[in-house]
């Protein structure tokens, strides 16, 4: 091993200890089949907040934010402030009914809300599919850390990552990783901001000035024509529209204790964010002064990792680098777990069969074996497909969640009139619209003209589609509406402190 590599080994190995050390001391306090689902929803907001910020940040955020700043300039500020404006709408519509629902999963509220075990198996297939759209990103994120910084072959940081959450989720559970994802939020926060406030010093007393020219910063929707209009508003869409949909988000809102806990976590979570998203770009910005050779290549999602060597030598630069290693490295493990958990969740219910509740043996057991396949199948693909750019791939996951999920937890939760048919009918035409964009996307090396663009970027079309399929085959099908609705409806606007048939 090269000096060079020492400091980004020595970072990977740190927080891998550190997070098997702390998913086992959360261990202790997993005893139940309800711990390992939902931490027997007792984990107050600014636990479940920091955890939430945890999970949240993934490689995209950590690496691909940068890369896509770089590249095409301040358009892919969009991404950031879709990320983090999204958990308003989360705060607003979804969170406090969500949790009032007592379901465990997506499809589990799915199922109470409509009645139909139908809906769940679409429900639990569309789970399984974002989850595993979502974590190939992390994995391929976790090769190209290692890749940039100590030179290790691309499928080591897939392997190591895999390893690393399989024993902590299958170890614990939720109750065990909400501590995990709790100290890797503050990580990665500290991984970016220490170096980036020391490249800020280097670039002030530099005085280098940014380019101001047309081949400087963009505006957001002043360049692109028609279909550069189109792109920024299918973004905007997905990602305000996608969070709410995205499993792993969701789950973590059962983990509180009551609706009003869920409004306050997600109020701190938008702090959060809001305090972290101001790091990449800056690292965006800095890397078109200082790397700008990166912008356009395999290299530009590791701009985080290169730009402290570039713009310090020595040993200074070289800590840094560790340091920014650090917290790429938690970011992988962080949302990979999050995502595991959901998945393994959805696997253990709906695809073993084995009926959980009450009996913990089997319930644990089962879902240790969902946590299996959760990680193993998107590790694979990595392995075989490791060229699929980083924050590229969750944008198509949060299309999908927007086309999906979104319509379903707004319908499901604001109105009455909603069927299983037409639940279902929404589900199949955005998840199928979804899968058939995804699918061009992957297999279109050089995308160019409006059907390609339609295709990359897809939410702006299949979201509206899936909602008014919801709503038309809804009022078609006004017959078949549970006669359970009105009741439930009641339960999921009620405050605790009201809800006399809880006791």
């Amino acid at each position: 091993m090269s000096l060079d590599a020492a400091p980004g080994v020595v970072a990977v190995t740190l927080v891998t200890i550190a997070t098997l050390l702390i998913g086992t001391w959360g261990l202790r306090f997993s005893r139940t089949t309800s711990d390992f689902f939902v931490a027997s929803r007792s984990v107050r907001p600014r636990l479940n907040a920091s955890a939430i910020g945890g999970e949240y940040l993934s490689a995209a955020s950590f690496l691909g934010v940068a890369g896509l700043v770089l590249t095409f300039g301040a358009d892919m500020l969009w991404y950031p402030v879709g990320w983090t404006a999204g958990y308003l709408v989360l705060l607003v519509l979804v969170a406090a009914p969500l949790r009032r629902s007592g379901a465990y999963t997506l499809p589990d509220f799915a199922e109470a809300r409509l009645g139909s075990r139908a809906v769940r198996s679409v429900c639990s297939l569309l789970v399984v599919a974002v989850g595993w759209l979502y974590l190939l990103p992390q994995f391929q994120g976790a090769g190209i850390t290692l890749r940039s910084t100590i030179g290790a072959p691309t499928w080591v940081g897939p392997v190591i990552v895999g390893v690393v959450v399989l024993a902590n989720v299958t170890s614990g559970g939720m109750r065990s990783i909400t501590f995990v994802q709790a100290f890797q939020y503050w990580l990665k926060l500290t991984a970016l901001l220490v170096p980036g406030a020391v490249l800020l010093a280097v670039w002030a007393d530099d005085g280098t000035p940014f380019s101001s020219g047309s081949d400087g910063w963009s505006v957001p929707l002043a360049s692109g024509g028609g279909e550069g209009l189109y792109v920024t508003y299918s973004l905007i869409v997905a990602t305000f529209l996608g969070t709410m949909g995205l499993p792993h988000v969701v789950v973590r809102f059962y983990t509180n204790p009551d609706g009003r806990a869920a409004r306050r976590t997600t109020l701190v979570v938008l702090a959060l964010l809001g305090v972290f998203y101001l790091l990449p770009p800056l690292y965006g910005a800095l890397g078109r002064l200082y790397a700008p050779d990166l912008a356009g290549t395999d290299r530009a999602d590791a701009l985080v990792l290169e730009l402290p060597r570039i713009m310090l030598d020595g040993p200074v630069g070289e800590l840094l680098t560790g340091l920014v290693t650090a917290g790429a490295f938690a970011a992988f493990l962080s949302t990979s777990s999050g995502l595991s958990i959901a998945v393994a969740g959805v696997l253990s219910q709906d695809v073993t069969g084995r009926a959980w509740a009450g009996r913990r043996l089997e319930g644990i057991t089962a879902f240790r074996l969902g946590a299996v396949v959760a990680v193993t199948v998107p590790c694979v693909v990595a392995l075989a497909v490791p060229n699929l750019g980083v924050a590229r791939a969750v944008g198509l996951a949060f299309a999908m969640a927007a086309s999906t999920f979104c319509p379903l937890l707004l319908l499901g939760i604001w109105w009455r009139r909603l069927t299983p048919s037409g639940a279902i009918a929404g589900l199949l035409v955005g998840g199928v619209g979804c899968g058939v964009a995804i699918v061009w996307t992957l297999a279109v090396s050089d995308p160019d003209g409006w059907l390609d663009t339609l295709m990359g970027q897809p939410a702006a079309w299949s979201f509206p589609l899936a909602i008014t399929t919801m709503v038309v085959v809804s009022l078609l099908t006004a017959p078949r509406i549970p006669p359970h609705t009105g009741r439930f409806l009641v339960r999921l606007h009620t405050p605790e402190v009201l809800d006399l048939d809880r006791g």
